[in-house]
């Protein structure tokens, strides 16, 4: 039975499951950012631990392959870290490590919204940006929350 588990942990199926998984979380941070739900679910280390568990789970896999250091290449120059890529492991690390991150990043979006009395439909272009581009909807949000927390802080 855990062999026939195992088998359906590809690396396609577990970059489905985590790229579709993610998808209803934004959907709460977006439209539901004060709801229990969204508190419980994004709000909370639910996602990260699963997005983890996955993280973890390929870490396994490529230390079962005998190339557990083939990660550090990235810091010898821009072909090593494309070369790096083309391992799917990998790649995969890096786009679960881009996921929850970013998730993160939109969770925090909203908790400050709600300390600065921000508008929802004001910080919604900031989550679809993180969404997509990661630190763009950050620094975007940020722009707009000067406005709204009257000062320019670095360290907040």
């Amino acid at each position: 039975m855990i062999n026939n588990l195992l088998s359906l942990l590809t690396f396609e199926n577990i970059y489905l499951a985590a790229n579709w998984g993610v998808i209803p979380f934004w959907f709460l941070l977006i439209f539901l950012p004060n709801h229990q739900i969204t508190n419980f679910f994004v709000q909370s280390v639910i996602i990260p631990l699963l997005l983890a568990a996955g993280y973890i789970y390929l870490s396994y896999n490529i230390y079962l392959d005998g190339n557990i250091l083939g990660g550090f290449e990235l810091y010898r120059g821009l072909d090593s870290l494309y070369s790096m890529f083309s391992n799917e492991a990998l790649l995969l690390i890096f786009w679960l490590h881009f996921l929850a991150i970013s998730l993160f990043i939109g969770a925090w979006i909203i908790r400050d919204s709600r300390k600065y009395f921000i508008p929802k439909i004001i910080t919604i272009p900031s989550l679809v940006f993180t969404y997509f581009a990661g630190p763009v909807g950050l620094v975007f949000y940020w722009f707009i929350r000067i406005f709204f927390a009257k000062k320019i802080s670095f360290n907040d």
